[in-house]
C-alpha cells in the first residue's frame, strides 16, 4: 500500500478497482471533511482524508488497494438533529455504493450516534469501528460465458417467490456448506425442481445487504425476511457459501446457472426505507453521511422522520442524489449481475413527492425513460401504510402489480364470502383495474399466498394467526386473513377435514393457474409447507420458515406441476389481451361464438339479473380457443382448444347442466379437484355430451375441454 492519496475522480461513486488501485468517492452535501478508513485482516484501521470534492462528491485514489480490502468512512460535520443534520466522525459508516459487505453489526452503544442514556440530541463519541461491518472492494471480472437473459414474455411467465436460505437449508441432496446460500439455489437439485415444476422466474426475497435489528437481536431473533436494507449494490453476505468479496461471483454464478435452465431472476428490492430506523435508530451509513438528503424529514420538525412504510423512515426520492443511488443500483444489478427484473416493496412510497401518491413521480419518470431499467420486468407492491397508499391499478403502463384484490377475492370465493361477479373479474385478468389505461392482463400478478401471511396449507387450516413465537404477544401480523380452517383449528386427525383441506388447496391452485394474468406461486406451497399458523414469520430463521424437504406432499407437487403444464400447453389461459365478450373470429358459416361466455348451473347464459344474485356461488365459464386475438411470433393465428370451467363454492352437491350443442357437441373432463386429485393424468377420459347433467360435489372445480371443430 503506497499510503499516498491522489485526487482520483468524483465518478463513479463507490470503490472502483481499475487493476492497479482503487478510486473512492462519497457524496455528502453537509460534510466538512471525509476520512476513508482502511482495515487490514487484524482489524487495524488506517485513515486517509479524501483530498478532493467536486459536486459534493469527496474522492481520492490509492494505488495497490485491491479486491478484498475492507473500508468505511468517517464524515466530519455538524451534529444538529434539531436542524436535520447528524454527522458524527466517531461512527464508522458503510459506503452506500459498497458492492460487498463483510461482517455484521455488534449491538450496544457504539453504533448509535447519540447517547442511549439520554436522547438523540446528545452526541455520543464512542468509536464504532469494532462494532460495524465493513465495505469491501470487489473485482468486477467474471466469466459469464454464453449467458443471456431468457426474456420470457409476460404472458408466459410463472413466478416462484422464495427465500434464499429457507429454500435449501434442509435439502438432503445439497452439500451442507451450500445449503441456505446462493450456491444452494443454483445447485442441480434445485434447478431440477424448478424445471420439473415449470416455473419460468425465481423471485428472491431481499438480497440487498440488510441488517438484523437491535430489538430482534435482544429477543434472540433475526430479520429473516431481509426487508431492512442498508447497502443497495451488495448481495447479503449471510447467503454466501464463500464469504467476503467473493459473494459477488457466487451470486453471478447462481444467475448464470438459472439462466442456463431458462429461468429468470427477479429481485425483491426495498428502496422505500433503510435499516437506520427513526430518530432513535443507529448511525450505520446514510444518517451520518447526509441525513437530510437521504431521508424525508417532517416539515417544520427536521429532527423527526416522515414514515410511510411503518419502519421508522422513508428515503427521500425527491432528492436527485437519492434517485441517482436507486437508478445506479438498479442498473448495476441488471448490467453487472444480469438479473431480469425487480419487485418493488411498498412501491407506493416511492411515488410520494408531496404527501400524495403521484403516479408520475420523478422515480417512475426516470425508470420510464431509462434504456436499461425500462427493458426488464418491473413489479410494484402497490401500497404502503400512508394515507391513500393502496394504489392497486394506478401504476404506469410499464409496470405489473401484485394484485391484492385477486388474492382477497379468490380466498373469499372459496370460503363462500364473495359474489361471483368478483370472481369473474379476477379470473379474467382484472380488466376493471387495468384496462382503462391501456394495460394488459399481465399487469396483474396473481397470487393467493405470498411470504407475508399464511402459507397455502395454513390458509385452509387456521382461522386465526398464531404468532406467539414472534415475541409481540400476537399484536403483529394481519387479522384479515380471509382463511378457513375447514372445521378445526390447526392440526387434526379427522379424515374428512383433511380431505376437505386438500380439496380446497387444489381449488385455490387451480383458480390461480387458470386465471388470466401472471401467476405467482409462494415457494413451498407445492410441497405442503406449513408455518404452524404464523402469518408474520419475518423474524423466524428456524423450522417455522425453512422448507421441510423430508415431508414433501408428493400428490400436491404432482398436482401443481400438472396445472403449470396445462397452462403452458394452452394459450387460452394466458391471453395477451382482455376478453371482449363477443365473437372475434368466425367459427362456422352459420354461427359465431364469443371469446368468453358465462353460464348458470342450469346451462343457461348469465343475464344481468343473474350477476346481481349475491348468494350465487356456482358459475360456468366458456373460454373460446378459436378467439385468441394475438398471432404467434411468426404472425400466424393462435388456435387452441375451447374449455369450460365450472366453479362450485357451495358446501353442498349441486346439479350442473352443460351448455347446449352449439358451444360444442362433446366435453372431456381434464381437471377435477375431487375425483382426479391424487393422479390428474391417471384416469381414462371422461366424456360428456352437450346438455348433460353433472352432479358436482361441494367445494369442487371442474375443467372440461373440447377440441376445435373448425379452423380460424
Amino acid at each position: 500500500m503506497s499510503g499516498i492519496v491522489s485526487p482520483g475522480e468524483p465518478f463513479p461513486l463507490g470503490a472502483t478497482f481499475d487493476g492497479l488501485g482503487t478510486n473512492f468517492s462519497l457524496f455528502s452535501h453537509v460534510a466538512e471533511a471525509v476520512e476513508l478508513c482502511l482495515f487490514d485482516d487484524a482489524g487495524h484501521e488506517t485513515r486517509y482524508q479524501l483530498p478532493e470534492v467536486d459536486a459534493y462528491c469527496w474522492h481520492g485514489y490509492i494505488e495497490e488497494i485491491e479486491p478484498g480490502h475492507r473500508y468505511g468512512y468517517r464524515v466530519h460535520g455538524p451534529y444538529q438533529p434539531e436542524a436535520g443534520v447528524r454527522c458524527n466522525p466517531a461512527k464508522l459508516l458503510l459506503d452506500p455504493y459498497a458492492k460487498a459487505v463483510e461482517g455484521s453489526v455488534r449491538w450496544g452503544q457504539a453504533p448509535y450516534g447519540y447517547d442511549l442514556t439520554l436522547d438523540d440530541l446528545h452526541m455520543d463519541t464512542t468509536d464504532s469501528a469494532d462494532s460495524m461491518p465493513k465495505s469491501m472492494v470487489v473485482d468486477p471480472a467474471f466469466e459469464w460465458g454464453f449467458d443471456h437473459a431468457p426474456k420470457t414474455k409476460w404472458a408466459d411467465t410463472v413466478i416462484y417467490e422464495t427465500h434464499v436460505k429457507g429454500l435449501t437449508w434442509t435439502h438432503p441432496d445439497i452439500p451442507e456448506r451450500q445449503r441456505g446460500t446462493y450456491a444452494g439455489v443454483a445447485h442441480p437439485a434445485m434447478i431440477e425442481h424448478f424445471t420439473k415444476l415449470g416455473v419460468t422466474a425465481v423471485e428472491l426475497m431481499p438480497v440487498h445487504h440488510f441488517i438484523h435489528d437491535h430489538r430482534l437481536a435482544q429477543l434472540s431473533l433475526s430479520n429473516y425476511w431481509g426487508y431492512n436494507s442498508i447497502a443497495y449494490l451488495a448481495p447479503y453476505n449471510g447467503y454466501a457459501a464463500r464469504p467476503g468479496h467473493r459473494v459477488v461471483n457466487e451470486f453471478k454464478a447462481m444467475v448464470r446457472a438459472l439462466h442456463t435452465a431458462g429461468i429468470e431472476v427477479i429481485l425483491d428490492v426495498v428502496y422505500n426505507h433503510t435499516a437506520e430506523g427513526n430518530n432513535l435508530g443507529p448511525s450505520l451509513a446514510y444518517r451520518g453521511i447526509d441525513n437530510a438528503s437521504y431521508y424525508r424529514l417532517v416539515d417544520g420538525q427536521p429532527r423527526l422522520y416522515s414514515d410511510s412504510t411503518g419502519t421508522g423512515n422513508s428515503l427521500n426520492v425527491r432528492n436527485p442524489h437519492v434517485l441517482q443511488l436507486m437508478m445506479d443500483s438498479l442498473r448495476y444489478w441488471v448490467l453487472d449481475m444480469h438479473v431480469d427484473g425487480f419487485r418493488f416493496d411498498l412501491a407506493a412510497s416511492l411515488a410520494r413527492q408531496f404527501h400524495e401518491v403521484d403516479r408520475l413521480s420523478a422515480f417512475f419518470d426516470l425508470i420510464q425513460q431509462d434504456p436499461v431499467i425500462s427493458q426488464v420486468k418491473l413489479i410494484a407492491e402497490p401500497w404502503d401504510v400512508g394515507d391513500g397508499g393502496y394504489q392497486v391499478g394506478n401504476f404506469p403502463p410499464l409496470w405489473s402489480e401484485w394484485n391484492g384484490k385477486f388474492r382477497d377475492s379468490i380466498r373469499d370465493y372459496w370460503r363462500q364470502d364473495t359474489p361471483i361477479s368478483e370472481l369473474a373479474e379476477r379470473l379474467t385478468g382484472s380488466s376493471d383495474l387495468y384496462a382503462a389505461n391501456g394495460r394488459s392482463p399481465f399487469a396483474s400478478i396473481n397470487f393467493v399466498t405470498c411470504h407475508d401471511g399464511f402459507t397455502l396449507s395454513d390458509l385452509v387450516s387456521y382461522n386465526d394467526k398464531h404468532n406467539d413465537a414472534n415475541g409481540e404477544s400476537g399484536r403483529d401480523g394481519t387479522d384479515d386473513n380471509r382463511s378457513w380452517n375447514c372445521g378445526a383449528e390447526g392440526r387434526t386427525d379427522d379424515p374428512q377435514i383433511l380431505d376437505l383441506r386438500r380439496q380446497q388447496v387444489r381449488n385455490l391452485l387451480a383458480t390461480l393457474f387458470l386465471s388470466q394474468g401472471v401467476p405467482m406461486l409462494l415457494g413451498g406451497d407445492e410441497l405442503g409447507r406449513t408455518q404452524a399458523g404464523n402469518n408474520n414469520a419475518y423474524c423466524q430463521d428456524n423450522a417455522i420458515s425453512w422448507y421441510d424437504w423430508s415431508r414433501v406432499d408428493l400428490d400436491l407437487l404432482a398436482w401443481t406441476r400438472h396445472l403449470i403444464a396445462l397452462r403452458k400447453e394452452h394459450p387460452v389461459f394466458r391471453r395477451r389481451r382482455f376478453f371482449q365478450g363477443r365473437p372475434l373470429r368466425k367459427v362456422a358459416p352459420t354461427d359465431r361464438l364469443p371469446d368468453i361466455a358465462w353460464f348458470r348451473p342450469d346451462g343457461a347464459e348469465m343475464t344481468d339479473t343473474d350477476w346481481e344474485v349475491g348468494y350465487a356461488k356456482s358459475i360456468g365459464v366458456f373460454l373460446n380457443g378459436l378467439s385468441i386475438p394475438d398471432p404467434d411470433v411468426h404472425g400466424r393465428p393462435i388456435v387452441d382448444d375451447s374449455f369450460y370451467l365450472i366453479f362450485n363454492a357451495w358446501d353442498q352437491e349441486i346439479d350442473v347442466t352443460l351448455p347446449e350443442a352449439r358451444w360444442t357437441s362433446t366435453w372431456e373432463v381434464v381437471l377435477d379437484t375431487v375425483a382426479n386429485a391424487a393422479d390428474p393424468l391417471g384416469a381414462p377420459p371422461d366424456r360428456r355430451p352437450a346438455g348433460a347433467v353433472l352432479r358436482m360435489s361441494g367445494h369442487q372445480l371442474l375443467l372440461l375441454k373440447s377440441a376445435p371443430t373448425a379452423g380460424p
